[in-house]
């Protein structure tokens, strides 16, 4: 079925060219980092929306571009929703960008729509994940809606990975013309640089270790992400009691925290606690050190879009060991730079695990592949640039004109955030 057509706007757009990027949560600014200076010093005027938190005014600081909160609940809200829906609407419809790029789930879907409504010329999607994927019953149903929507509403959408390309064809999300995958995948790629084994950060993960009680010398599992049970830390808990057996001197390291979507059982909540060579971090502001602390980056993942821990596990030259779920197949190559294991499966992952801290000659070199394959393929500045060309693309395409590099040592003074709860 052919989509529907719709009228563009009849006011002209002028350099430079307003370009706004929408997230659900503050948290999910991380996932734009460095990307909205670069855009800003390609000639775009951005600007940033998301809900109210410290990281939205921090983004407005760091990366010299306006910020606007918009308060967007992650679970469905239908009330909350429409009010967050008319919010958003009625912000572009004052700003008018030229091009709207949404991404997370719920942003996706009430950008993507207020988008549509204010008929801004070139709409963007960003597909980081399908939540459908480990979603059953009427659950399920509602989420493909939902991306079908925020697609439908998009002239473009990204997918982070080629897998997660192939899943929403196959979901028959939307018309396939539409999906573009940037460089090799990810949608920001990783700072290698910052999580690069220089000697500062190895001194940085000899001092961790000891304030956490680590000794120097024994083998550590690592995690870092959302304590869910779609990330599979009920796996990795069970893998390692397994590994204890063998490896007395094991230690496993959480970084992060429990969330209450989707929930871990409450014996995998009572195994962490309870075991004294289980160490909990809490949400950490710089992971850099933590992953040097380790000796092996494990993530027995259900879903993902791509994920960012194992692009910067591998830029600490760390080997990976994750799952086949779509987006997670494509970080790691199997036997080169980490291993891939069925999704659920335990006694996998923990053979695979055992291999890396059983053989550590081995491990190195896994590691430093990894790293290479990161330099080459994942650094920032290549996605950033393939983002580039394809906005670049689209503005063409509506016949709109292009921005132009601009003289970053010239640029305005930075903006002040707005918070649109107030007005």
């Amino acid at each position: 079925m052919q989509e529907a057509r719709i009228a563009e706007p009849r006011f002209e757009f002028s350099p430079p060219i307003h370009l706004m990027q929408v997230g659900t949560s503050d948290l999910s600014i991380g996932l734009m980092r460095g990307q909205l200076r670069f855009l800003r010093e390609a000639g775009f005027d951005v600007s940033v929306v998301s809900s109210p938190g410290p990281r939205l005014s921090a983004a407005a600081e760091e990366e010299g571009v306006q910020a606007y909160a918009v308060p967007m609940a992650r679970q469905i809200s239908v009330l909350g929703d429409l009010l967050s829906l008319w919010r958003l609407w009625r912000l572009i419809r004052r700003v008018r960008p030229a091009i709207t790029n949404v991404g997370t789930p719920k942003a996706g879907l009430l950008g993507g729509l207020a988008s549509y409504l204010s008929r801004v010329p070139c709409r963007v999607y960003t597909l980081r994940g399908l939540r459908c994927e480990t979603s059953t019953g009427w659950k399920r149903s509602c989420l493909i809606l939902a991306e079908r929507i925020a697609c439908r509403c998009a002239h473009r959408v990204i997918c982070v990975s080629n897998s997660l390309h192939k899943e929403a064809i196959a979901l028959g999300i939307a018309d396939p013309r539409k999906f573009v995958v940037l460089a090799s995948g990810s949608s920001n790629g990783v700072d290698a640089d910052r999580f690069a084994p220089s000697s500062e950060r190895l001194r940085q993960a000899a001092a961790l270790r000891q304030e956490l009680g680590i000794p120097q010398d024994a083998p550590v599992v690592g995690f870092v992400g959302r304590f869910t049970g779609d990330k599979g830390i009920g796996e990795l808990i069970d893998a390692y009691l397994s590994l204890r057996h063998s490896h007395p001197e094991l230690y496993l390291l959480l970084v992060g925290d429990f969330e209450e979507g989707d929930p871990v059982p409450i014996q995998v909540r009572k195994a962490i606690r309870d075991d004294s060579q289980i160490i909990c971090t809490g949400s950490v502001q710089d992971p850099a050190p933590y992953y040097h602390a380790m000796d092996v980056l494990a993530l027995p993942t259900y879903r993902e879009g791509f994920p960012n821990t194992v692009l910067e596990a591998q830029a600490a030259a760390k080997p990976v060991v994750t799952t086949n779920a779509t987006g997670a197949v494509d970080s790691v190559q199997d036997g080169i730079t980490g291993f891939l294991v069925p999704v659920g499966d335990v006694e996998s992952l923990t053979s695979a695990i055992a291999q890396l801290i059983q053989r550590p000659e081995m491990a190195r070199q896994i590691g430093r592949r990894g790293y290479e394959r990161v330099q080459r393929e994942f650094r920032q500045e290549v996605v950033w640039k393939a983002l580039q060309r394809e906005l670049l693309s689209l503005l063409e395409e509506k016949g709109l004109p292009v921005p132009h590099p601009v003289d970053v040592n010239s640029v305005r003074a930075l903006k002040s955030p707005v918070n649109l709860t107030l007005q």
